[in-house]
């Protein structure tokens, strides 16, 4: 049977939430757990300077998102496993997802959620587990001169990761 934090049985109909989860509003965890996909997203998405992905870049993405279920973090463990259990089959807003300004708001605002709540360590295991979800779809396809990242695709790593605040 699961219990609250307090040891009380939750109420009839709802389970408690991982402790992990419970000190985290509903916007924050949405931001939280939809952050590594708009980071995929945008990573995948073709700019100035930066190719066209494909579907290896695209899988290099999610393969880094799973890989954040084998992080010794309960942050972004809890973090993936919510994303894999969302089931809702709506579409994402894609002008959104690729907007870097958006997406680079939305990144400090995680930060500033993880330095009010979260434990330093979990923090910075999930800033870097972001950044390394759009560091593996840029280094997924090399570019026609073999360089795995092009210049725009640092210059686009290097904003992400200032705006995570581990610049």
């Amino acid at each position: 049977m699961s219990h609250s934090v307090a040891g009380e049985p939750p109420a009839t109909g709802r389970r408690a939430a991982p402790l992990t989860t419970a000190v985290y509003s509903a916007a924050e965890w949405d931001l939280l757990t939809g952050l590594p996909g708009r980071v995929l997203v945008a990573a995948t998405a073709p700019g100035p300077g930066r190719p066209e992905r494909g579907v290896q870049a695209g899988l290099a993405g999610l393969d880094a998102v799973a890989a954040g279920r084998g992080f010794d973090s309960d942050l972004v463990r809890a973090v993936v496993a919510a994303i894999y259990a969302r089931h809702d089959g709506a579409p994402a807003p894609t002008e959104r997802l690729t907007d870097m300004v958006d997406l680079l708001a939305a990144c400090r605002a995680a930060v500033r959620v993880l330095q009010r709540r979260a434990d330093p360590a979990d923090s910075a295991a999930y800033r870097q587990w972001v950044q390394s979800v759009a560091g593996r779809v840029c280094r997924a396809a090399p570019g026609p001169d073999g360089v795995a990242a092009s210049p725009a695709d640092r210059r686009f790593l290097d904003r992400l990761g200032g705006a995570l605040g581990l610049g």
